[in-house]
């Protein structure tokens, strides 16, 4: 089904080959009829590929090894833009250099009340107004489907401050990060990083009927996630198996690409991408993409697409996948693992989701179908049919549908899949990423919601672990979620009903957009006032790097991967989005209920260390008017997810200095602790430190200075000292100056 190869390969003539010896490749494009190529050709091979062609041409230098990327368009929702535009206003920003889009698809006023759900959309409005954007608002569409409709572009580069900020399967390679890298952008600064790997995806063959995008990505992402095959790579999609699909397929594969914990992804284009862009009146944005005649890659992934079954990604991650078959076949022993994992980390809860088996039957009592992923005219026309005549019965299940656009909902409504769906008794639902984040159809407790959609973090969908409450969320593609629904919410693998052969012509109407969406860019008005609701804060003053550093452990957790939803839940929290005192409040709060009031003592100290009795019971010589004190947090390896910058920037608000690492899941939440000034250690081996423990760390600004790495620190636990080696590897000038100056913000206030 899908093959891993970890050696170099190459693409010879579009043919994936695992022997890139000279005479081997020569004798491939001989029997092609094309000229043969030197072993240096070979060796060099890596500029044929996709990845290269559009990395180079957005590269503001002529250093190839570490990129300084310039994008051509940005996008972001409104969990994250106004930390964006207060953190550049407060850095000196005049006017959006580049298209920047800010969409209104979180909308999380359905979370607390009050006012500032709205509040905080004015502020983004007027905004665009000031400094040239574009605005969309609430309902119109999720930010990664207007992206796709309106600004990607073949050989483009977008960045958006969302994870699943990934449109290759349109020829456009896009990055998703936190919110200070789109801050440089808007500063005319740039995005840095060293030339990535490259990891060819070769599809090939066809699905089989009752296949969907999401079980294709699902496979992948089993078989890539944990071993870290794609990790920080590109990955390129190539392959006679692309031309197959439809757009709207390729599309949910791409936007799946995010959990692999990839950096991007690009594919070959064809005729197809120009009919797409055609339709939405933008066919000067298509061309012809594909790797040169020997192009090789660092790894490659051979995926046989007619070997695809119905998947299901089991809680609590994406890479928890198996076939819906053997899922079926193993329920009571795989429901019995997913209550031993929420037992493990919350051991109070009482968990029974074995009850959900029934005479060889798993019966769920929700089926979503939503937001970038999908959301998809093609995802929602076929469930339409599969449905028709039929119901999703009146019992518990309920199935709930959300088309990622108004244009897509339009077509839907012409077509008559809504109709269709309505009658069976789903719920239509406009364009909303509630269901992903936490913030809409939460699932009921001891419950199983199946979902095509992005992820099933543990506590992502609604969860609250310290009053009981556990939501458990299954990942399925939408033909499987509506085969489980004609059966009412008897798990069922599309592959097992009856589905139409059929295709789904699709007419974009642009007028919708034309009509509400407000075209800014190239139109700033610096006479316009940005407009404040009363939840829109500040951020608070941040001090400086001093010359040595006192840590102490506030929280140490000690799961394999640490998601940022639990570094910084989603959901209900999110409306405090716009207040970096009021959202810290929920730091950590899902694993860790302590930390925050942990940290805000730590923070105390450090306020008032002169007078500090727990400082002066120390065994160290400190020199407190050059020390620095703040918490630090220790995890196995943090940040899987999303990119909300919020992960990192709570851990400042309250005072924190540095994470303790052995990896970084991501590279987003590394870049997001550096731009707030947090230190990203790592350490070779897991250390034993306990909460309370204090990490001296001598010398540290001057270290960071020098370019020095590693760190000889002192652990003081309970009276007593050991030793810790912690290293910094692999920062680049700026990232040692932002840690410097204490965060992006006093980076930028400094005049660099």
């Amino acid at each position: 089904m899908i093959t891993l190869y970890k050696q170099k390969t190459a693409l010879i003539n579009g043919n994936l080959e695992t022997d890139i010896s000279l005479d081997h490749v020569n004798k491939i494009l001989g029997k092609a009829g094309l000229s043969p190529v030197s072993e240096q050709d070979v060796k060099e091979g890596v500029k044929n590929t996709m990845a290269w062609s559009i990395l180079t041409a957005h590269n503001t230098t002529k250093d190839h090894k570490n990129l300084k990327i310039k994008f051509d368009a940005m996008a972001s929702h409104d969990i994250t833009y106004v930390g964006i535009v207060q953190t550049a206003k407060a850095s000196g920003l005049h006017e959006f250099p580049m298209p920047y889009v800010l969409t209104n698809c979180h909308n999380s006023l359905c979370a607390v009340g009050g006012t500032i759900n709205e509040d905080d959309h004015l502020f983004g409005l007027s905004a665009a107004k000031k400094y040239g954007g574009i605005f969309v608002p609430a309902h119109l569409a999720v930010i990664h489907q207007y992206m796709r409709e309106m600004h990607t572009g073949c050989g483009k580069m977008l960045l958006g401050s969302d994870s699943h900020t990934r449109y290759g399967a349109l020829g456009t390679m896009a990055m998703g990060e936190g919110g200070p890298e789109l801050v440089k952008q808007l500063l005319n600064r740039t995005y840095d990083i060293a030339y990535p790997d490259v990891v060819c995806i070769y599809l090939e063959n066809e699905p089989k009927k009752g296949v969907g995008p999401h079980d294709v990505a699902l496979a992948i992402i089993g078989e890539v996630f944990k071993n870290g095959f794609v990790k920080n790579s590109v990955m390129e999609f190539t392959g006679p198996g692309i031309a197959g699909l439809s757009i709207d397929f390729r599309n949910g594969i791409d936007v799946m690409t995010t959990e692999t914990a990839c950096l991007s992804s690009i594919w070959v284009t064809d005729e197809k991408v120009r009919e797409y862009f055609k339709s939405h009146g933008r066919e000067e944005d298509f061309r012809a993409l594909k790797p040169g005649k020997v192009a090789l890659y660092d790894r490659a992934v051979r995926v046989d697409l007619s070997k695809i079954e119905p998947m299901i990604a089991l809680p609590f991650h994406p890479s928890n996948t198996y076939t819906i078959k053997n899922f079926l076949e193993n329920a009571p022993d795989l429901l019995a693992g997913i209550e031993d994992e929420v037992k493990r980390k919350s051991p109070d809860i009482d968990v029974s989701l074995r009850s959900l088996y029934k005479d060889g039957k798993v019966i769920v009592n929700q089926g979503i179908i939503a937001g970038c992923s999908g959301g998809t005219f093609e995802n929602i026309s076929i469930a339409a049919d599969i449905l028709d005549g039929h119901n999703v019965g009146t019992d518990e299940f309920t199935l709930s549908v959300y088309p990622q656009s108004q244009p897509v909902f339009y077509e839907l409504n012409r077509n008559g899949s809504v109709n269709k769906l309505m009658t069976t008794g789903a719920i239509m639902k406009t364009a909303f990423c509630g269901p992903c984040f936490g913030a809409g159809d939460v699932p009921a407790n001891n419950s199983l919601s199946i979902r095509h959609t992005t992820r099933n973090f543990p506590n992502r969908e609604g969860s609250k672990p310290g009053d009981g409450q556990v939501a458990a969320v299954a990942l399925m593609d939408a033909r499987s979620i509506a085969a489980t629904a004609l059966n009412h919410g008897e798990i069922t693998p599309a592959t097992e009903i009856e589905i139409k052969d059929k295709e789904y012509p699709y007419t974009f109407n642009g007028d919708i957009y034309k009509n509400r969406v407000y075209q800014g860019y190239n139109k700033a008005d610096d006479s316009v006032s940005l407009r404040y609701g009363p939840n829109i804060k500040d951020w608070p003053e941040m001090e400086p790097l001093k010359e040595h550093l006192l840590l102490k452990v506030a929280s140490y957790i000690d799961d394999p991967v640490t998601t940022t939803d639990e570094l910084i839940p989603s959901g209900e929290t999110s409306s405090y989005r716009s207040n970096p005192l009021k959202l810290s409040e929920f730091a950590l709060s899902r694993v860790d209920p302590g930390y925050v009031k942990k940290a805000k003592e730590i923070a105390r100290m450090n306020q008032n260390k002169d007078h500090s009795a727990e400082l002066k019971q120390l065994p160290l010589s400190l020199d407190l008017s050059k020390t620095g004190i703040g918490s630090v947090i220790y995890a196995n390896k943090p940040g899987d997810g999303s990119a909300r910058e919020q992960a990192a920037s709570v851990q400042k608000v309250l005072g924190g200095w540095a994470n303790i690492a052995l990896d970084y899941a991501t590279k987003r939440y590394r870049s997001n602790l550096v731009n707030w000034g947090l230190l990203p250690f790592v350490t070779n081996v897991k250390p034993a430190l306990k909460i309370g423990d204090f990490i001296f760390i001598e010398g540290i600004r001057s270290g960071i200075l020098q370019g020095q790495r590693e760190f000889d620190c002192v652990v003081i636990s309970n009276g007593n000292k050991n030793t810790l080696k912690l290293k910094l590897p692999n920062l680049t000038d700026d990232e040692r100056d932002i840690l410097l100056e204490g965060s992006l913000i006093n980076y930028y206030k400094s005049g660099k």
